[in-house]
């Protein structure tokens, strides 16, 4: 580990030092899975709080779990119907900040009834904060992002969680349900259940960095550049396979940098 990295490592750890009591908005992703390592591991008294929604697919509330039984902590899960937010669900520019307002408004109930009066999320120094509702959202409702304070980005979170020895360290980062869906179109349960259904086909088939975006009645595939030659060469088997869900499957030939 590099000095620089190792002050801001410092830096997280002291923020635990000053608040030795929070309530932690967990999503099973990289950033909040090293969060609440290093909230455990700085003797806070941490409680990981998961919301359940239609947004959100299965496999993240696993991996959230299983996080959890690694650090030998308690999960609890808050059940939301975000498909009661008019807003979330009508799906205009605004949804992230009427989704995320749903959800943090939740936790904070959830973590105010557990007893504490701190929240914390995952979010890092390489997130723009500048015009991203969802984190205008956290802003008002002021939710305290000590991953950020620290000056860690993903880099950084990744290269700890490695050394911490969590498995989530090279997960690809993932966006809710939701996103799969162009704007203005509406939300339904059943939508996102069919995008669900599509997303863990293709992962049975070896793809890990993805997007099964909707476009009307069909769906548009988005993968990696280092997954592209494999996409052209499954479209057939990938077609066969998601046909009940997508009358037509198309793969956007654009190749995404990075992490998608």
């Amino acid at each position: 580990m590099n000095d620089e990295l190792k002050e801001k490592e410092e830096a997280l750890f002291r923020f635990f030092t000053e608040n030795p009591r929070a309530a932690l908005a967990f999503s099973g992703g990289v950033d909040s899975a090293y969060l609440f390592y290093a909230a455990v591991h700085a003797g806070c008294g941490i409680q990981a709080f998961y919301v359940d929604s239609a947004f959100n697919p299965a496999f993240e509330l696993a991996d959230a779990r299983r996080v959890a039984q690694t650090l030998k902590q308690e999960l609890k899960v808050v059940e939301l119907d975000i498909m009661a937010c008019p807003e979330a669900v009508a799906n205009g520019p605004r949804r992230c900040y009427h989704c995320k307002r749903a959800i943090f408004s939740a936790l904070w109930q959830e973590a105010r009834r557990s007893g504490f009066d701190l929240l914390l999320d995952g979010n890092n120094a390489s997130d723009d904060a500048g015009d991203r509702p969802g984190m205008q959202a956290c802003r008002e409702l002021q939710v305290v992002s000590p991953l950020r304070e620290a000056g860690l980005t993903k880099a950084d979170v990744r290269a700890l969680s490695r050394e911490a020895g969590l498995f989530t360290w090279d997960k690809p980062s993932y966006s809710c349900l939701a996103t799969r869906v162009e704007q203005n179109q509406t939300i339904t349960k059943a939508l996102l259940q069919r995008i669900e259904s599509g997303e863990n086909i293709l992962r049975e088939l070896g793809f890990s960095d993805f997007r099964l975006r909707v476009r009307g009645e069909n769906a548009l595939l988005q993968v990696t550049a280092a997954q592209m030659d494999k996409a052209r060469g499954a479209m057939d088997t990938i077609e066969q396979r998601l046909l009940t869900l997508f009358p037509q499957i198309s793969l956007d030939d654009v190749p995404r940098k990075g992490s998608i």
